[in-house]
């Protein structure tokens, strides 16, 4: 079941990506970021409010969910400025770099071991992301570097998830990672908003809902099986991601793209296979 979560979940997250970048670039990407959040509140709020009643929109570690927030706004306008300019699976493919970073931040931060397995998953991952942007090369962008900060900052919200507490329900934790999106990326809306068409708010509405579906899916998935099985589902959004760009905008990554990915992929395997053992 938990695996089933996870594929449907990840499956989701993949149709509002390809949502996003169907925008072309039309608006900027923080009012994307604020539209989906704010589509996704009412039925995240709703949902909460019918399990748990008022106290599910209750926590003692606001400070926490805010600046977790305020990363996840980070990290999510910067995959998409990335999906402005990049195609949809290299773009996917260098934000799956999060779990290098998790790993080096719980170094760092948390003091943990850096065992043989560990280091190994470090120094794949990063010749896959190196081998994608190739920097120095002709196919080198400025823009790959929008996922990298995405990888970034997620990885800082893994680590930092840890400091949550334990007894936080799911509603609770749903709702506190919808709203400080609001919050926050409400703010720069006076200056930069555009008028949105008629038929992109349907868009909208899709990116606000599949992303809310796909959060939750994958939220459930962990919590139905170990994340050392379910994790390794999630790189099937590398597939999806270049299914969809193929499909829709007739892109494919080339030979070299791929053994990239192919790294990145096994990098995580080995993390995850390693906390099964």
């Amino acid at each position: 079941m938990g695996i089933c979560y996870m594929l449907f979940g990840i499956l989701t997250l993949s149709l509002s990506d390809a949502a996003v970048k169907s925008l072309d670039g039309r608006y900027p990407a923080m009012q994307v970021l604020f539209l989906r959040a704010a589509i996704a509140l009412p039925f995240v709020t709703a949902l909460a409010l019918s399990l748990e009643g008022r106290r599910a929109l209750y926590t003692r570690q606001l400070g926490l969910h805010m600046t977790r927030g305020l990363l996840n706004v980070i990290g999510a306008t910067a995959f998409y400025l990335g999906l402005v300019h990049l195609h949809l699976a290299e773009t996917t493919a260098i934000a799956y770099a999060a779990p290098i970073f998790v790993v080096l931040l719980s170094r760092l931060a948390l003091k943990e071991k850096l065992d043989a397995y560990r280091s190994m998953a470090i120094a794949l991952g990063f010749a896959g992301v190196v081998i994608i942007v190739r920097p120095g090369g002709d196919a080198f962008q400025t823009a790959s570097f929008y996922p990298l900060i995405t990888a970034m900052t997620y990885a800082t919200m893994m680590v930092s998830a840890r400091r949550i507490d334990p007894t936080q329900s799911f509603p609770n934790l749903m709702f506190y990672s919808v709203m400080p999106q609001v919050v926050f990326s409400v703010i720069p809306q006076p200056w930069i908003w555009q008028p949105v068409a008629g038929p992109d708010w349907l868009i909208m509405i899709a990116i606000g809902i599949f992303s809310s579906i796909g959060i939750s899916l994958i939220s459930q998935a962990f919590r139905f099986a170990p994340a050392s099985i379910v994790a390794p589902f999630d790189y099937t959004g590398l597939l999806w991601a270049t299914f969809f760009g193929w499909l829709i905008w007739g892109e494919l990554p080339d030979a070299v793209s791929y053994v990239g990915m192919v790294l990145i992929i096994g990098a995580g395997l080995i993390g995850a296979l390693r906390r099964r053992a």
